[in-house]
């Protein structure tokens, strides 16, 4: 549940016809800002006020320990999998694999934001080795639109975090949100094939070719089966899972005026505190093990936002509340057609 006594405004305006106002924001059409994204803002008014945020700036050293560790843990469980029951297999899946697996997707995300190493070489390598269970190339592409997605929140035709007009119109009931739940990750992977269309760079091919060996010895030395449980952990570990549930809670509108939400819950432990989200969307060259000192020093910034309580229930309000869906995002058109296009070559 996400909730706050206070909120800023914004602005509403339908995208089948951006003058009339026909569309119901949440259901069938977005929630639409005539202004640029908030964070740039706030981050500029911390600074002035707090100039010793800057000393959380930088890289957090113990990062590559954790890493290390989830990669180890996975590689083992694939291993004693393999003599499991199918009903342990697949409880396993779900309960260790999903959250390692899940953990490393959001290691990723650190890695992307260069704050695992101080060289940004360096960080590039070890989200090519924090990929490795997760089965499937990612890394490098995530970093590309992620970085998009900080710099033009909410963008048409730039962020692919928001789901497409057809998602929304597709997934309105419970049951259609539930399958939008469980298979997000689908959804992730194929969008951007659709909004924001890149040409793969080289990196990508060493991603894709570091993931296929990696694949290809799994395979050989422990069987199809270890194989199978690193896939399923990631598919579990993105839908229905508990700490699934910060890509339902970070930016959909649950409180109407605001478009970025931060959870301060326990399953922060499981996620590099990706809970801090408006604070690590206002600093993201913080890591996130240091994002709640942030937030102790800037306090009358980022009390009064809206406040996810429970990823567990964003997930169930999600589901089931009809009047909230993939629409209930907020979008803006601040570009022109010139500069989205040159954004897409990049």
């Amino acid at each position: 549940m996400c909730k706050s006594d206070s909120a800023p405004q914004i602005k509403q305006l339908s995208k089948s016809n951006e003058n009339n106002g026909k569309g119901q924001p949440g259901k069938d059409d977005f929630f639409w800002s005539y202004t640029e994204e908030p964070h740039a803002t706030r981050r500029k008014q911390i600074l002035a006020k707090y100039p010793q945020v800057k000393e959380l700036f930088g890289h957090d050293p113990n990062f590559k320990y954790v890493v290390t560790l989830l990669v180890s843990i996975q590689i083992g469980m694939a291993y004693y999998m393999r003599f499991c029951s199918a009903w342990v297999f697949v409880l396993g899946a779900y309960a260790v694999g999903g959250t390692c697996n899940h953990m490393l997707m959001l290691a990723m995300h650190e890695l992307s934001h260069n704050l695992g190493f101080k060289k940004m070489i360096h960080n590039r390598i070890f989200s090519l080795f924090a990929n490795l269970p997760i089965g499937i190339p990612s890394a490098i592409s995530f970093k590309r639109y992620h970085l998009e997605h900080h710099k033009y929140q909410g963008e048409v035709g730039v962020d692919v975090d928001i789901p497409t007009p057809a998602e929304g119109r597709i997934f309105q009931s419970t049951f259609m949100k539930f399958l939008f739940v469980m298979n997000q990750i689908f959804f992730y992977a194929l969008r951007p094939l659709f909004v924001n269309p890149k040409k793969p760079g080289k990196w990508e091919f060493i991603n894709a070719a570091c993931c296929i060996t990696f694949d290809a010895a799994i395979l050989y030395t422990l069987g199809p089966w270890a194989m199978f449980y690193l896939i399923l952990s990631t598919y579990l570990g993105a839908g229905l899972h508990p700490v699934a549930g910060h890509f339902i809670a970070e930016h959909y509108v649950f409180v109407k005026g605001a478009e970025t939400y931060s959870y301060y819950g326990p399953l922060n432990i499981f996620g590099f505190n990706v809970g801090y989200h408006n604070e690590h969307h206002d600093f993201p060259n913080i890591p996130g093990s240091r994002l709640p000192e942030l937030r102790r020093i800037a306090a009358e910034f980022y009390d009064p936002l809206p406040k996810c309580e429970s990823w567990v229930m964003v997930l169930f309000n999600y589901i089931t509340d009809p009047n909230i869906s993939a629409f209930s995002r907020v979008m803006r058109h601040t570009l022109t057609d010139k500069e989205i296009a040159e954004i897409r070559k990049q």
